[in-house]
């Protein structure tokens, strides 16, 4: 886990931000209106709480600002040197100690207003003298825009740098650009940097992460280094310089005897004497890549006594790798991680908590607590420097040969038993008592539950073979279908008579009023009225018989349908409520009579589209609509 997150770092607004986050938090969280009854006194503390709330606002984002940024002077050198070389140090001092600077005159500012706002003898003067607070204020604030986007850059930068531990198991990668770097990080650690055929590929520093022997390691990558003075050297080169002179760390020197990455064998072996100092200490690794094109062998015997020169001067040890077929890359790896262990080991060994954790260890002594002799017993078996040879017939049995003599794992079970010491060798296979409610189990447990259970499966073998729960099952489904017919006939006829009744209860019909059923006639009566007048009725009767005659057809055309069709159609279509149309039950319909009141006696005050709606609407603040709009700027505040 990285010592350092940077990635925490709160986002720096800029100026003009700056300040409408500020005011408008002062419009939003302090109180807007001065009453005309108001005393002078309660006046005073209006217009004094708005400056001090300012003053505390300012003075929260700029403290939140300044402890988040790292200080040079309490982080590891590693750290402060790279920003050093990233950021300038200088600059970066001179950033934070503005906006230092910036908040102590807010607040020598916000006291010196308040101490005015205690005199102000109108309503008129505190407002101006409030007015003129804030504008100082914001004035101050206006003046560090270049600090502020400075420090921005900042921030977006360090949130981009790779976690570094400084004080964990670290592999630190070095040499000339294209020498197969990024290549040997992508394989032994699960990083994914950006590899090409041409120099300079690597421009920062990349970590990658492995496991080894339960450890937890990260490689550093960093960019190459080529051989000239310190003072010469530009950003990229001297991240380098960096990592390699404050991590504490194993130093993997990679050379390409190739030459393929467009350096000489002694070129590269000059950078590293001139590197050197800053390996003191520090077990370095000459690791020798691209052996698939060019061997030591294969080199001059100039080029191999350079390199030999390297091997011999000081605790250097030399590997040989190629990443192109991955040779040697594992081996490399673990040469590496074991001389950086022991490495850390030693320096354990040499430091002052050493001392700290033999004073904790005490070595006990027996003392003779009589005068008899008492010689040391050693066992024969120990005693005799014989080992256990397998292929000796007279060798001691061992329970692995037991097990291959009764047919070998998975078949072979160990009896655990045998082992027990007990005062008769007979209880050794007696069951164990098991204790439940203060009972022994065994107790309880009929010695021929075995046999009984036998006998009682041979009966069911029995039963079903000849048949006898098969003839219960054809019985059970002759009843069962009996029962299911009774109950269709049953609810059908319980269908036909709830649509009788329906059918009565309707409502639709003319009624003829009780005047007209007293005085009801018939056609033949009509007739012979007329008649008696001297009328000749014989149309108006066979009229009469004619519709007659079709009513009783249409009747007929009419029961024969719904003979054919079932009872179903036409007395259900007969009955049709356009009020419970979609509901299940009366219940339902109630409730959405409820529902329709309500919706329609409630106000849509909110504007909402729906009841879904969750829309916010724009709330700006409220600073940029107080006071009355006239021409010119309305940014006043």
């Amino acid at each position: 886990m990285s010592l350092y997150n940077f990635k925490k770092i709160q986002v720096v607004p800029s100026a003009d931000e700056f300040l409408d986050i500020v005011l408008s938090k002062t419009q939003r969280k302090t109180a807007t209106v001065v009453h005309k009854n108001y005393s002078i006194g309660r006046i005073r503390t209006f217009y004094m709480r708005k400056v001090k709330f300012t003053q505390d606002s300012f003075e929260e984002k700029l403290k939140l600002m300044l402890e988040d940024f790292p200080q040079l002077d309490n982080i590891h050198p590693f750290y402060a040197d790279l920003m050093n070389v990233l950021y300038d140090k200088d600059h970066y001092k001179l950033a934070l100690g503005q906006i230092n600077t910036a908040r102590h005159l807010i607040s020598a500012v916000a006291k010196d207003y308040v101490r005015l706002l205690k005199f102000g003898d109108s309503l008129y003067r505190c407002k101006q003298l409030k007015r003129a607070a804030l504008g100082r204020m914001a004035t101050i604030m206006k003046r560090q825009k270049d600090s502020l986007a400075y420090l921005e850059q900042v921030r977006q930068h360090l949130s981009r740098l790779p976690s570094i531990d400084p004080n964990t198991r670290t592999l630190v990668i070095c040499g000339y650009p294209n020498v197969g770097k990024s290549s040997f990080l992508n394989k032994v650690s699960r990083a994914d940097v950006d590899v090409q055929p041409y120099a300079f590929t690597t421009k920062s520093l990349f970590v990658g992460h492995m496991d080894y022997k339960y450890l937890r390691w990260q490689v550093i990558d960093t960019p190459g280094i080529l051989d000239h003075p310190l003072e010469e050297m530009n950003t990229i080169e001297m991240q380098s310089i960096t990592a390699l002179a404050h991590l504490r760390a194993c130093i993997m020197f990679f050379m390409d005897l190739s030459e393929q990455c467009g350096y000489s064998v002694a070129d590269q072996c000059k950078l590293y004497h001139n590197i050197k100092p800053l390996f003191a200490n520090k077990p370095t690794v000459l690791v020798v890549n691209k052996i698939d094109v060019c061997r030591p062998e294969d080199l001059k015997e100039s080029d191999q006594a350079l390199l030999q020169e390297i091997v011999n001067d000081g605790n250097v040890t030399m590997v040989q790798v190629s990443c192109y077929t991955e040779e040697g890359v594992m081996d490399t790896r673990n040469a590496a991680c074991d001389k950086l262990l022991s490495s850390r080991v030693e320096m354990k060994m040499k430091g002052q908590k050493i001392n700290d954790v033999l004073n904790k260890l005490h070595l006990t002594k027996p003392v003779q607590r009589d005068d008899i002799e008492r010689p040391v017993i050693i066992p024969e078996a120990a005693r005799s420097k014989v080992k256990y040879d397998i292929n000796d017939p007279n060798r001691r049995k061992l329970e692995r040969d037991i097990e291959a003599e009764n047919g070998g794992a998975g078949v072979y079970n160990v009896d655990l038993k045998k082992i027990y010491d007990l005062a008769n060798e007979e209880w050794k296979y007696d069951t164990i008592p098991e204790i439940l409610d203060g009972k022994n189990v065994a107790d309880f447990i009929d010695a021929d539950i075995a046999e009984k259970l036998d006998a009682l499966e041979r009966e069911e073998e029995r039963l079903e073979a000849e048949g006898f729960y098969n003839s219960d099952e054809e019985m059970e489904n002759s009843e069962d279908e009996a029962i299911k017919e009774a109950a269709g006939a049953i609810k059908e006829k319980r269908q036909i008579m709830t649509l009788v009744s329906r059918h009565k209860k309707i409502r639709n019909r003319p009624v003829l009023p009780a005047k007209a059923a007293a005085r009801s006639s018939t056609v033949s009566d009509m007739h012979d009225h007329l008649s008696s007048m001297g009328i000749d009725a014989s149309e108006v009767r066979a009229r009469s018989q004619n519709r007659k005659r079709a009513r009783s057809e249409s009747r007929a055309t009419s029961m024969a349908r719904e003979n054919s069709q079932g009872p179903t159609t036409r007395t259900a279509s007969m009955v049709r409520d356009r009020s419970t149309m979609g509901l299940r039950n009366v219940k339902q319909k109630v409730d959405a009579v409820k529902i329709q009141k309500k919706s329609q006696r409630t106000n849509n005050l909110l504007a909402k589209r729906g009841e879904a709606d969750r829309d916010i609407q724009t709330k700006l603040p409220k600073h940029l609509f107080a006071g009355k709009r006239k021409m010119g700027k309305t940014d006043r505040r």
